[in-house]
């Protein structure tokens, strides 16, 4: 699957580029929030740690001083994982945003359908623990998604039905501006979601927002400055295989306005994101080159991709 990257041009295309912004762009526009309730979730799954062939991966949360700042469930449940179709979502206490989302993806069962029109809060918590509209009404901020829409929206028509709806809960969003997801970050989501339905594998996705003190406030909420990505998948070979990416701005935030600097993609060692998160993704730690070459060499690597084909698996 990740052999050749440069297969990106022909899989997902340009034109996909331009779609998926206008789509993220869309969303301000969208109608007033409901509430799911409780019992709307009861039988999902959520993320299945046994879903890659030959390697279980237990859903990393949180460590240390950081586990207390998982949003435990109010009702509909216990623990601190909100499960969705074919994903799960572990909320911050202190930022009301996801701090993780991991999602299985069956590149065999991948079904297209159309993005729904309305963003829901997750009845299983109480709306003032999670931002709505009342950060994203009426501003330059996008609802991102943390599980891309398309990801989770595989299986029989109704398994994938429900996953895409479930997708629009603001337990899947963070804020971001609309030129956030530039050519390359874009191009990775696809690169993916392309590669999995054209040779029908199965990938884990892992993605969350870096909280850092110095993250920008607004109407009362910290907007993450840079967000991470982690992809688990078996090779053909059945090699296990893991990488991290992170996509961060060049330049300082403007303005109350959140006039944005273009974003620049790296791709990253999975230690520096256990660093910079406290998340707990050591098990995949022995499966990523840019790890192991980090605790050989003690130098951390951080490389710009300005072409899908520069990323190293």
């Amino acid at each position: 699957m990740y052999a050749d990257l440069t297969q990106l041009a022909t899989l997902a295309g340009m034109t996909r580029l331009v779609d998926d912004a206008a789509e993220q762009r869309e969303s301000v526009l969208e109608g007033v929030s409901n509430v799911t309730p409780p019992t709307s979730f009861k039988g999902r799954v959520g993320y299945k740690s046994d879903f890659l062939t030959g390697w279980s991966l237990a859903l990393p949360l949180a460590a240390g001083t950081t586990a207390a700042d998982m949003r435990k469930l109010r009702r509909g449940g216990t623990g601190v994982v909100l499960k969705y179709g074919h994903f799960s979502s572990v909320m911050s206490v202190s930022r009301k945003m996801p701090m993780l989302t991991a999602v299985n993806i069956d590149g065999s069962k991948s079904k297209s359908l159309p993005r729904v029109k309305t963003w829901n809060y997750d009845g299983r918590l109480d709306e003032a623990d999670q931002w709505g509209e009342e950060l994203y009404g009426g501003n330059a901020l996008d609802r991102g998604h943390m599980v891309r829409r398309e990801d989770p929206v595989w299986g029989t028509p109704a398994e994938a039905s429900m996953a895409n709806v479930d997708t629009f809960h603001y337990t899947n969003a963070c804020p971001q501006m609309a030129g956030m997801n530039q050519k390359t970050w874009l191009g990775l989501e696809n690169y993916v979601l392309s590669n999995a339905r054209a040779d029908g594998m199965r990938v884990n996705v892992y993605t969350g927002p870096f909280f850092t003190p110095d993250d920008l406030v607004y109407r009362g909420a910290f907007i993450p400055r840079s967000f991470w990505k982690v992809v688990a998948i078996v090779l053909p070979n059945g090699r296990p295989s893991a990488t991290a990416y992170k996509i961060d701005q060049n330049k300082e935030l403007q303005e109350l306005e959140f006039v944005y600097a273009g974003y620049k993609t790296y791709q990253i060692s999975i230690q520096q994101v256990i660093n910079g998160t406290h998340i707990d993704f050591s098990s995949m730690v022995p499966f990523d080159g840019f790890s192991q070459h980090e605790a050989a060499t003690g130098t951390l690597l951080a490389e710009a991709i300005d072409d899908l084909s520069q990323i190293r698996v």
